[in-house]
This record gives structure tokens, sequence and C-alpha cells, in this order.
């Protein structure tokens, strides 16, 4: 099974930077989604090579956790 890695960077300003790393094809774009479902409004996004490169077969399976205090 292929790993996924999610690089998330965010700035003092609170402005957002994801990374998805070891996805090909339009798979990357599932994270995406996710993602901004999660983080808010998408103001930009840039393809990497590896979404130009052939698909591979994969479920991709996410969820959110979400804490609450007591």
């Amino acid at each position: 099974m292929a790993q996924h890695d999610v690089e998330i960077t965010i700035s003092k300003s609170g402005e957002v930077k994801v990374h998805v790393k070891g996805v090909k094809g339009k798979g990357c774009l599932e994270y995406a989604e996710w993602l901004a479902e999660v983080v808010g409004k998408v103001k930009d996004r840039q393809l990497t090579s590896e979404y130009y490169e052939p698909e591979t077969k994969a479920k991709i399976h996410l969820r959110t956790q979400q804490q609450t205090g007591n």
C-alpha cells in the first residue's frame, strides 16, 4: 500500500498551505476537497508533477475527529 503524506503549514497571518505527497493522479484532489471542508475556502491551487502521473487504484478514507473540552 502506498504511503500518502499531507504537509500542512499555517502562517502567522492564519494562511494555511497544504502539500499532498505520494498521491498520483487526481486522487490528491480528494484530499484537497476534504481539507477545504475542514479549513475553509481554497484561495489558490497548484498541481505538482504527481498529479499528471498515472493514477494508482486506491481507496482513500478520510475522517475528521473533533474534540470537545469540558
